[in-house]
């Protein structure tokens, strides 16, 4: 394997640590504020935040309005609360023991 290593060499991922902190997008999808650092790339928040709005607006579409969705993964816990057609995102690094905390 070393001798194929020399001519076909992984490609470097970049490894994005976890984010804590929130952003708001509004109805068009364009994220308007965030207490995430600038090192958490633009484009994954546009992401997040274009998934939050198409899960609202199927909802609605369904006559089953929500009011926020909670996703839990292993490692980060995603809160998002429907703000008149915009939203409110929280993303929340969790650890293997940790509690789950209650938001406000």
């Amino acid at each position: 394997m070393g001798f194929l290593n020399r001519f076909f060499k992984p490609e470097k991922s970049k490894l994005v640590h976890l984010p804590s902190g929130s952003f708001t997008v509004d109805k068009a999808g364009q994220v308007m504020t965030s207490t995430l650092p600038q090192s958490f790339p633009a484009d994954r928040l546009k992401d997040i935040g274009d998934k939050v709005l198409a899960a609202f607006r199927g909802a609605e579409r369904a006559q089953m309005p929500m009011a926020e969705i909670v996703v839990h993964y292993a490692a980060l816990k995603s809160l998002a609360r429907e703000l008149r057609g915009g939203a409110m995102v929280f993303l929340m690094p969790q650890t293997p023991n940790q509690r789950p905390k209650k938001m406000p």
